[in-house]
């Protein structure tokens, strides 16, 4: 049990931390990303605006303007040249050097007419004819072929300008970004699964202590309460042999010593089935015999309850466990699919091999059954169905034990419900 919290602590802990990374992560490299498309666009728009050339009044503005900035000292502020505005954190006095793009022309066939690249020295003609080939083929007016940034206009005489701008500098440093981006990531990661892996035995430490406490306390008070009991039951036998047997107080305790004996005892074995070192003894042993001989002590109780008992185990089949506690489980799980199902309603016991294992299934009808709280079924104490509990005589700690058994042969135990009208518990044996 503290070994699953645990690892629910540190599962919890790592998917949390992920998913934070992953929001600064992906937030982060977004804008970047944005913010290289938005600067790519306006450029584009620029050049569009001026047939495929930076106008030439951008130089002589920053030239003539900066004596202007100097004194108003305002750095960051939009300018107006004319019909064109111009934002410092934009445009700059050696973008027109900077920048890298070619243009091609098309008529309105679709065949290029003119490729103008003397702006950029890694793409010729014949390449550049190519890029728009491949832009005429998309639907996008605008978007990203390869490194290229590009930006698709139709003139007036329904021919067509395609503008190219070389982002390689700016999608490389992206790239590289992310990359780093993701690596700084996985490595504090890395470092805070060892760190939470270190530290989870630490805090869970309080919390071991105390559930080690709580089942050495279930032993121990198990222990001392059935010697009184034992002494209660053996003076209500003499006080019964001196009153007589018709003596109905007497009875009464008598009963009432024996269920909280039997209550005791489930109670310590469910207290050792959970403990690390459990004492169980895994030796081979006839499976289909056990299940087959468990199953016929409840056939009798089942025909006297007019319940149709329906038994389907494979012979020769065996299985390397605590055939004690494997008896044990079978009898707690037939028990329960006998007190809680409906009148003259269906039980079954099925087995088969699975995988290496074995897989047992136990089922049986019932008036309703509340598949929202199935998982509760294992929980210590906890009954389905309350109001029965003068009925059958029960705890709710018979399937705390079937699950305490299960899982100490490393196995699994599930409940289920198709139609809302029947249960099934499975287990699993490995």
């Amino acid at each position: 049990m503290i070994r699953k919290l645990r690892l629910k602590f540190i599962a919890i802990s790592l998917l949390s931390v992920f998913l934070v990374l992953l929001v600064i992560m992906g937030t982060v490299n977004i804008m970047n990303y944005r913010r290289i498309v938005k600067d790519s666009e306006s450029v584009l728009t620029v050049l569009a605006e001026n047939h495929g050339e930076f106008p030439g009044r951008v130089l002589d503005f920053f030239d003539n303007d900066s004596d202007s900035d100097s004194n108003t000292g305002k750095n960051n502020r939009q300018r107006k040249h004319g019909d064109l505005f111009f934002s410092d954190q934009i445009f700059s006095p050696e973008m027109p050097y900077e920048s890298r793009y070619f243009t091609v022309y098309l008529n309105s066939s679709g065949k290029v007419t003119t490729v103008d690249t003397g702006k950029i020295a890694a793409v010729n003609s014949e390449d550049a004819a190519d890029y728009a080939q491949a832009v005429c083929r998309k639907r996008c007016s605008t978007g990203f072929l390869e490194y290229y940034r590009y930006l698709r206009q139709t003139d007036e005489d329904d021919g067509m300008m395609i503008l190219f701008l070389d982002c390689r500098k700016n999608l490389s440093s992206f790239r590289s970004f992310l990359l780093y981006s993701v690596f700084g990531s996985l490595g504090g990661m890395i470092a805070f699964a060892v760190l939470v892996v270190l530290l989870s035995r630490m805090v869970m430490k309080p919390v071991q202590e105390s559930y080690e406490k709580q089942k050495s306390f279930i032993t121990d008070a198990g222990h001392e309460i059935k010697t009184p009991l034992t002494i209660i039951d053996a003076d209500a036998s003499i006080l019964e042999m001196e009153c007589g047997e018709d003596n109905e107080w007497i009875a009464d305790i008598r009963a009432q010593t024996r269920r909280l004996t039997a209550l005791t005892k489930d109670l310590i074995y469910l207290s050792r089935m959970e403990e690390s070192q459990n004492p169980v003894q895994m030796i081979e042993f006839p499976l289909s015999d056990v299940l087959t001989e468990t199953a016929q002590s409840f056939q009798g109780l089942a025909k006297v309850q007019e319940k149709t008992f329906e038994i389907d185990v494979p012979p020769m089949m065996s299985y390397c466990g605590d055939e004690k506690a494997v008896t044990q489980l079978i009898s707690i799980l037939l028990d329960n699919a006998l007190k809680y199902s409906d009148e003259k309603g269906r039980i079954s016991l099925k087995a088969f091999p699975k995988g290496k294992g074995v897989c047992i299934e136990v089922y049986n009808t019932a008036e309703s059954v509340d598949t929202s709280r199935l998982d509760r079924l294992f929980d210590r104490f906890y009954r389905a169905d309350a109001s029965r509990n003068s009925q059958t005589g029960g705890y709710g700690i018979g399937l705390s034990i079937a699950k305490a058994v299960a899982e100490a042969h490393k196995g699994r135990i599930t409940a289920s419900s198709s139609d809302g009208k029947s249960l099934t518990v499975t287990v699993v044996l490995p």
